[in-house]
This record gives C-alpha cells, sequence and structure tokens, in this order.
C-alpha cells in the first residue's frame, strides 16, 4: 500500500538482506516508525507487544523469528528454543502456530549450515503468499459489494461496518476484511465505511481510519456501541471483519466486540462476512467458545488511552480511577449460526463444516 511517497508492506527485509523492518504500529496514527528487527528476541517482542498485530503478520513475523534465530545459532538446541520462545507471544492467533510449525518442520531435517538460508527463504515465500491470497480474497469479496452497489442508485455508497483492524497493517499487505474494500475503490464503486473504534486498544481509531484515509476511502469513526443502532436504522449494508482463528465448523474468533456487531447484525437481516486466510482456519478445532484459548492483556490497556496531547506530544491518559481494577479479555467467539459467509482465497463458503470442507477438501482431511 502506499504511504507519502512510496509503497509499503507491513514487513520486509532491509537493504543488508539479513535484519528485517516493520512499521510500528502502537506509533500510528501519530507517528510513521520503521523499526528494525536484529534478533529473535526483537520479533518476539514486536509480536508480544503489539508492533506488529493482526493473525496473518504475527505468522510473517514469526517465520522471520525463526530465521534470525537461525542466523544467530542454527543448532538444534536453538531452533527448538525459537520455536518455544516464538510460540509464547500470543496464544489466540493461529497463524502463529502454522509458520512456525512450517519453518521447523522444513529446517529440523537439514544440516545447520543450511538453516538460516531456508528460513529467509520461507519466510518470504510466506510473506508474498499471503499477499496473492489476501488479493485474491479481495477478488471474491468484490463480487459481494457489486451486487449491493447494483441494487442502489447511481451514486449511492454500500455502506460497510468493520470492526479492529483486518486491513493490509495486520497482513503483510491488501488486508483480509480491507481487500474487498480496496477492490471495490478501485473499480470505482461507491462507498462508505462504518470504523468501530475497537477499544481498548482501538484498532479501528488508530489504523483502519489511518488506512481509509491514505486510501481515500469515505469513512466516519464510530464508537463500538453505535453499530446496533446504524444497523436499526438502515445504514449498514453488510458488515466484514476478520479473523484470528476460525473453527472447522465455521465459529470465528476475532477481537473482542466482534460477537455483539454478529448479534445486532442477525437481529436487523444485515449480512455478516469474515474475511480470512486458510492458515487461520485451525482444522483441529470444531467448538471456537469451548475450546479456543481467549488471551487476557493488561488492564492498563483498559485504564490507559492513547492520543496526541494539547502540545503535539502522543501520550497515555488514565480514564478510570487508580484503585479501580480492569479485565481485559481480547478477543471473543462468534458462533458460526450468525455469520452468513466466510471470503477466503478459494471463493466465498458458508460458515459450516460442509461449506469449509468444500473449498478446503485437502485441508479438512
Amino acid at each position: 500500500m502506499h504511504v507519502g511517497d512510496r509503497d509499503y508492506r507491513s514487513i520486509w527485509l532491509a537493504g543488508d538482506g539479513w535484519r528485517v523492518e516493520i512499521i510500528d504500529q502502537t506509533r500510528l496514527p501519530h507517528e510513521f516508525v520503521v523499526r528494525p528487527l536484529e534478533a529473535m528476541d526483537d520479533a518476539a517482542v514486536a509480536i508480544r507487544d503489539m508492533w506488529v498485530r493482526g493473525a496473518p503478520l504475527i505468522g510473517a513475523t514469526a517465520a522471520y523469528g525463526m530465521a534470525l534465530a537461525m542466523r544467530a545459532d542454527a543448532s538444534d538446541r536453538a531452533l527448538e528454543a525459537a520455536y518455544s520462545a516464538l510460540m509464547a507471544t500470543r496464544p489466540t492467533a493461529v497463524n502463529l502456530r502454522w509458520a512456525l510449525d512450517d519453518l521447523r518442520g522444513r529446517l529440523a531435517p537439514l544440516a545447520p549450515e543450511r538453516r538460516t538460508q531456508a528460513a529467509y527463504a520461507r519466510a518470504a515465500e510466506i510473506c508474498d503468499e499471503d499477499v496473492e491470497t489476501n488479493r485474491l480474497i479481495g477478488a471474491h469479496g468484490l463480487s459481494l459489494i457489486e451486487e449491493i452497489a447494483a441494487r442502489k442508485a447511481p451514486g449511492e455508497p454500500v455502506r460497510i461496518l468493520t470492526h479492529c483492524n483486518a486491513g493490509w497493517l495486520a497482513t503483510v499487505d491488501w488486508g483480509t476484511a480491507t481487500s474487498p474494500l480496496y477492490h471495490a475503490h478501485a473499480a470505482g464503486i461507491p462507498l462508505h465505511v462504518w470504523v468501530d473504534e475497537t477499544r481498548p486498544r482501538n484498532q479501528g481509531a488508530h489504523l483502519t481510519a489511518w488506512e481509509m484515509a491514505g486510501a481515500g476511502i469515505p469513512h466516519a469513526l464510530i464508537v463500538d456501541n453505535a453499530g446496533g443502532h446504524l444497523m436499526q436504522h438502515g445504514q449498514v449494508d453488510m458488515v466484514i471483519v476478520g479473523t484470528d482463528r476460525t473453527t472447522a465448523r465455521g465459529d470465528v474468533c476475532n477481537k473482542i466486540g466482534t460477537y455483539l456487531k454478529a448479534l445486532a447484525a442477525k437481529d436487523n437481516g444485515v449480512p455478516f462476512y469474515v474475511a480470512l486466510p486458510s492458515p487461520t482456519i485451525d482444522w483441529t478445532v470444531s467448538d471456537g467458545v469451548a475450546e479456543i484459548p481467549i488471551e487476557e492483556r493488561s488492564g492498563d490497556e483498559v485504564s490507559l488511552v492513547q492520543g496526541r496531547m494539547p502540545n503535539g506530544s502522543v501520550g497515555m491518559v488514565r480514564i478510570s480511577p487508580e484503585a479501580t481494577p480492569a479485565a481485559n479479555p481480547a478477543f471473543d467467539v462468534t458462533p458460526a449460526r450468525l455469520v452468513t459467509g466466510l471470503i477466503t482465497e478459494r471463493g466465498i463458503a458458508p460458515a459450516t463444516p460442509e461449506g469449509l470442507a468444500a473449498l478446503f477438501p485437502d485441508r479438512a482431511a
């Protein structure tokens, strides 16, 4: 995607061919900061502290984290240590496990002297595959937007609500839930995007809004609790969100608050779609509510809010009493019965075991 005077991915190799560079998403939208990752520990911190976030980007960063680890020490012991350290960074996004299993499976049979080059090569492949996967998600999702646009008066926008950030910043490029938006915008379809703020980390306010503004897509930031009201009054034509893990039967784990949007959409007859690359499907899990571990993050994320101060600096402001503790479950699970369809790189599937297995018979087996 285009930022300033150049195109960016969310993660890339530096000019020296071994360091990895990322956009520090904790500094957006107020500052655009590129950080280098020079060791496996840097990649682990980037994932854990959410310099990078979004299931596909977490997987790509973990893959490069393995490459950095092999560059420092390609022994069997170091391979297992890097795998364990990176696996422990975030518990919910299944792409993390998928990427680490992939890298370990490829590297373990190799002689240590071959592991570094192989790890860098595979990490680059994972990034390229993610870009193409998300491009295809956008192409399939575009058909849904075109259907709605065809029923509208000329010039009337398709109004889409999204939650959290499933944009190019959450992937290597294009995004998942935003990829259909970028395709529709490029096709000249009028859009209006309702951007949930997405408390407590405000990824919608900080990241999705920043992406929409940069792309020139008409949008408005709304508080998380406004979505149901807008749906009641006919101001939302469809909902598209991303996911950090989807079960084999179509349950969807995504940023906290997604479940409530799905309930409101169901009650108001608004189509609720989830955009996801296939590595986000966890074929080992059936019941998302019972089986997916939900990350509990620091209560400070609830009690403190980041923003630009009157003097222009960026800082944190406390919004609750010092003595009040905060609970912070980071994700929730939307049951498959509330999901209209799953937009994948192979097409659009019903959120059912049969629907997913029909698109991915090789993986469902």
